[in-house]
């Protein structure tokens, strides 16, 4: 019998099957980049200009580092929902405990190497001296985080495999509302700047990522995490790297592109490195509701594919398609209408203002381009083409 908290990919409508789906996973990485907000709002507003400018200046470097890795949980989502689709429990069981070492794994090797690089990156893309130190210091001690970060992102990738997206949510709310409880603390309260916001991210991201682990340790069936079971199966990590690392690479170009556009608004001063963080922000609202819609894709027809049912797999692309295509409009002319109240969330000074409300209108106006990029590669992932 199907769990509740399952959704039946195999039968049935689709197209709410796939909004249900798609929404707690937009939200949860929505909740996720609010981390990262949270951050920005409170290191804005109560500890100055500087400190927003370094917390910012981080946000490309960083993705340009875990990309590659999280690209691997979206071969781990693929390899497990086609092994689910095919009713395969022993290369499930494999897949599952396999994509859990190579959280672990990767998570470690970024928290080592992200702290010698930590300045010679930011200096790389023209971070100014006045907000380097602060910028480094935010840096290093969201690397030494990172295990709990993967962790997060690969046992999540497991649950939505069997179309399970409410928990992962859920857990993510309760460390999100931890995180900002955290980060008024620590600067308000105890006067820190930008390694008080780190701290609280850090500590938010561990919560929700031992949260996950248990409830993956109380599944039944295939999906159970057992730790005795921990090991790399060499054929299940060749599937999930197959899919996994052409879609982390995919990642990393775009931020490559990223960290290029950061250095050349470092190069523009304070105000600019400011305002695009703010503006960096409100896109990624945007993106993550495009992910998410990519993200089902690959779950639904990764599943229907394992099943053998191409139809269903075509129809799942065009709901998603026709879905994603009015939502990725809507917000972002939400977004450029709102454009100014929106950036004095994070800032209230005119020039930073000004510089993000110039970023949003030029490029969260075109995100639709983007949007077909992510649903269609989501789309060839399920299919095992990456």
């Amino acid at each position: 019998m199907r769990n509740k908290k399952e959704t039946d990919m195999l039968h049935g409508s689709l197209w709410d099957k796939i909004l249900l789906f798609a929404l707690p996973i937009a939200a949860s990485s929505i909740l996720q980049q609010l981390f990262n907000s949270a951050d920005v709002i409170v290191v804005g507003q109560f500890a100055g200009k500087s400190a927003l400018a370094a917390v910012g200046a981080n946000g490309p470097v960083i993705n340009l580092m875990v990309n590659l890795f999280v690209g691997l949980s979206v071969g781990a989502n693929a390899i497990i929902s086609r092994s689910i689709g095919q009713n395969d429990p022993e290369r499930t069981s494999k897949s599952v405990h396999t994509a859990i070492v190579i959280a672990l794994i990767s998570g470690f090797i970024l928290a080592l190497i992200g702290q010698p690089l930590a300045v010679p990156v930011l200096r790389l893309i023209s971070t100014p001296d006045d907000i380097l130190g602060l910028a480094a210091l935010y840096l290093r001690i969201i690397f030494i985080g990172m295990p709990f970060m993967m962790l997060y992102n690969f046992a999540a990738a497991i649950l939505r495999s069997k179309g399970d997206t409410r928990r992962p949510l859920i857990v993510l709310a309760i460390s999100g509302v931890v995180n900002v409880i955290l980060n008024l603390f620590f600067v308000c309260v105890c006067k820190m700047s930008v390694d008080g916001v780190a701290i609280a991210t850090v500590t938010s991201n561990a919560i929700s990522s031992i949260v996950l682990l248990r409830l993956l340790m109380k599944e039944t069936g295939a999906l159970r995490l057992e730790i005795k079971k921990l090991r790399l199966d060499a054929v299940c990590l060749g599937a999930i790297a197959r899919i996994g690392i052409p879609a982390g690479l995919q990642g990393m170009v775009f931020s490559i592109s990223n960290v290029i556009i950061q250095a050349a608004i470092n190069e523009i001063g304070e105000n600019a490195m400011a305002g695009s963080a703010a503006a960096l922000n409100l896109e990624f609202i945007v993106y993550f509701v495009i992910s998410a819609f990519g993200q089902a894709n690959i779950t639904f027809i990764g599943q229907n594919f394992g099943a053998g049912n191409l139809s269903r797999c075509r129809q799942a692309t065009r709901l998603s398609l026709a879905m994603c295509t009015a939502a990725t409009i809507f917000m972002s002319m939400l977004m450029v209408v709102f454009c100014e109240p929106l950036s004095k969330i994070f800032n209230t000074d005119p020039a930073v203002v000004e510089f993000s409300c110039q970023r949003i209108k030029i490029v969260i106006s075109l995100e639709v381009l983007n949007m077909f990029n992510e649903l269609l590669s989501g789309t060839m992932r399920g299919y095992g083409y990456s």
